[in-house]
């Protein structure tokens, strides 16, 4: 069971960008100190829900600061940057860190973002599969040319090559490029991750049951494409979720239904889209109340069964859990020791 941390840098109401991102590296840094696995950075823009525009950058920054913790993007939106651009950040990450770094990408939202970086709509509907094989060609390639209809240009060569670390390092990492995982959120994008046997990254919304049937079509696609069993029954799927410790049955979910819901409100509230098409927002208590009652909120026992469970469920036994949502600096790093110290123990 390998256990993460996933870091929005959630500004709750009354906070600035600053404190929210403190929080986010402290509980990065704490995640390490408590023997977690791993430490998975969203990106968002323009929106409270999550102050982090550069998942990269911030990844950047706690590689340097850790020295045994996994850090990845989860995710870094595909449809905002320019694949060759991630691709050169990917290597450059995975090089100097030792082969630490896990490149997670999806295909965002239909949010203005696509206007203010100038991917537009098509980017977002149509324009996923090019980006992500580019960006794949260029983690993997000596050279790349681009024969997209979105991204064409002359051939060129890759520097540096994502598959050149030290013998010791890539041996220690276990792969020569670094990890690319996609967030999978319908049918479609689990068969394109399955055809290039990436991965994937389910969202915090999703059930036990729903993550399974999405597992059972990964590996179904991923054996229709030709991809061998070891690589069909070996992969590394992460499953997102919440995360809430306390002594107290009740204690962990009336922390986070005191908090959570003005986050989510004023977060979420402040998405615009790209298109003016019309959006229906969670309500925040009940999304709140959902999450508490799918993922590790409650006292340790708990915690440890409910991951347990999961992975009995699912066949992930990879996760990355929110943990800022007490929105509170000290109750986050608490939250994330109790993690390592109370947790961890029940699930080895």
């Amino acid at each position: 069971m390998r256990i993460g941390t996933f870091v929005l840098a959630a500004q709750f109401p009354g906070q600035g960008p600053g404190e929210a991102l403190h929080r986010a590296v402290r509980s990065a840094e704490a995640a390490e100190e408590s023997g977690l696995d791993s430490v998975w950075l969203a990106e968002h823009h323009f929106v409270p829900y999550g102050v982090c525009p550069s998942a990269t950058t911030l990844a950047a920054l706690l590689l340097g600061r850790t020295r045994r913790i996994r850090v990845g993007t989860a995710v870094s939106v595909l449809p905002n940057h320019h694949p060759v651009a991630l691709g050169e950040q990917a290597a450059l990450l995975h090089l100097t860190s030792g082969g630490r770094f896990s490149l997670g990408v999806g295909r965002g939202g239909p949010w203005v973002d696509l206007e203010v970086f100038g991917g537009g709509l098509d980017a977002y509907e149509n324009g996923f599969p090019e980006a992500l094989e580019l960006l794949l060609d260029w983690l993997r390639e000596p050279r790349v040319a681009g024969r997209g209809e979105r991204f064409g240009f002359r051939e060129v060569a890759v520097v540096p090559r994502a598959d050149e670390l030290l013998d010791g390092a890539a041996e220690a990492a276990g792969t020569s490029g670094p990890e690319v995982i996609v967030a999978c959120t319908s049918p479609k994008s689990v068969r394109l991750a399955a055809g290039r046997a990436l991965p994937m990254l389910l969202g915090m919304h999703c059930g036990d049951e729903e993550k399974a049937e999405m597992v059972a079509l990964w590996r179904t696609a991923a054996r229709e494409a030709g991809h061998p069993p070891e690589a069909v029954e070996g992969a590394a799927h992460v499953s997102a979720g919440v995360a809430q410790i306390a002594d107290g049955p009740g204690d962990a979910t009336e922390t986070l239904v005191k908090t959570m819901p003005g986050w989510l409100r004023q977060g979420l509230d402040a998405h615009v889209t790209v298109d003016a098409r019309h959006r229906v927002m969670r309500d925040p208590v009940a999304y709140t109340e959902l999450l508490c009652a799918l993922h590790p909120v409650g006292p340790p026992k708990l915690a440890a069964d409910r991951l347990a469970a999961t992975a009995e469920r699912t066949g992930i036994t990879r996760f990355a859990l929110l943990v800022e949502g007490s929105g509170d600096l000290a109750a986050t790093e608490e939250n994330v020791r109790r993690l390592g110290a109370d947790v961890l123990p029940l699930l080895t």
